[in-house]
C-alpha cells in the first residue's frame, strides 16, 4: 500500500533522514520507533507532503506521491494526526471534525461517517459545541484522530499518539488505534512508547539519527535484545 525508498531529507545543510526504505501493506499497523531526532516526525512530513525529500520515492498506492501537494494525498486516502493534536482552538469539537471532511462533498456520507466517529468517541458528541481548545489532552488526541478519520483514510498516519497523555488516556487511545485497524483502516504509527507502539504492531522498524537500524514483527522486536536495552530499560 506504502512504499518508501531510499528516502533522504535535508533541513539546509542537515541530513535528517539518511536512505530510509520501508513499506507498509494494506490492513497492517506499522510502528516506527526511535528516541527524539530519530528522524521518525520527518519521515511522516514528507509522507504527507509537507516536507520534500532531497532524493528517494514514496509510492501509494502505485502512485508516486513524493511530488504531490498535501491536499491531493489527503484526497487520495491519506490522513495524519500531527504530533501536540494541533486542534483548531476558537473552534468548536464540531467544526473542527467538520474541517476533516472538507474535502469531501457527499453531505450523506459526510454524516455517515460523522455518525461512526461519534461512536468511537462518544466524549466527542457530548462536547461537540464545546471549544476545542478547553478539551483535556486526551480528548483533544480524541479529536485529532476523529477529524482525520472524518477525511475516510485508507491509510492513517499517526504522530505520537500518546505524548503528553496520562497512563489511562494512553491505554484507551492505543485500544482506540486497534479498533480502527480492524475495520479496515491501515496504520502508520510513530511512537517514542516502544513497549505499547510495538505490542499492538503487526510490524516496526527502529530508526536511529534517521536510519533504519532494525526491523521484524512487533513480537520480534520486543523480543530483541537492542530493542530492550535501548527502548524498553532492559
Amino acid at each position: 500500500m506504502l512504499k518508501v525508498e531510499n528516502l533522504s531529507v535535508h533541513y539546509g545543510v542537515i541530513q535528517a533522514v539518511h536512505d530510509v526504505s520501508f513499506e507498509v501493506n494494506q490492513g497492517e499497523i506499522v510502528s516506527l520507533i526511535g528516541a527524539n531526532g530519530a528522524g521518525k516526525t520527518t519521515i511522516l512530513r514528507t509522507i504527507s507532503g509537507l516536507i520534500r525529500p532531497s532524493s528517494g520515492t514514496i509510492t501509494f498506492e502505485n502512485n508516486q506521491i513524493q511530488k504531490t501537494v498535501p491536499q491531493k494525498i489527503v484526497a487520495s486516502g491519506l490522513s495524519q494526526v500531527p504530533e501536540g493534536r494541533h486542534v483548531f482552538s476558537g473552534l468548536t469539537v464540531m467544526e473542527n471534525l467538520e474541517m476533516g471532511a472538507f474535502l469531501r462533498k457527499d453531505k450523506a456520507e459526510n454524516a455517515e461517517t460523522l455518525k461512526h466517529v461519534f461512536e468511537r468517541f462518544p466524549i466527542l458528541e457530548e462536547r461537540k459545541g464545546q471549544d476545542a481548545s478547553t478539551l483535556s489532552g486526551g480528548e483533544q488526541q480524541m479529536l485529532a484522530m476523529g477529524r482525520a478519520l472524518m477525511s475516510k483514510p485508507k491509510l492513517l498516519l499517526l504522530d505520537e499518539p500518546s505524548m503528553g497523555l496520562a497512563p489511562i488516556f494512553i491505554k484507551e487511545i492505543f485500544n482506540i488505534i486497534q479498533e480502527i485497524q480492524k475495520q479496515g483502516t491501515t496504520v502508520l504509527l510513530i511512537e517514542q512508547n516502544a513497549k505499547m507502539a510495538l505490542s499492538i504492531a503487526n510490524r516496526g522498524y527502529v530508526l536511529e539519527t534517521g536510519q533504519v537500524v532494525l526491523s521484524g514483527t512487533g513480537q520480534e522486536l520486543l523480543n530483541s535484545e537492542e530493542v530492550k536495552k535501548a527502548y524498553l530499560g532492559g
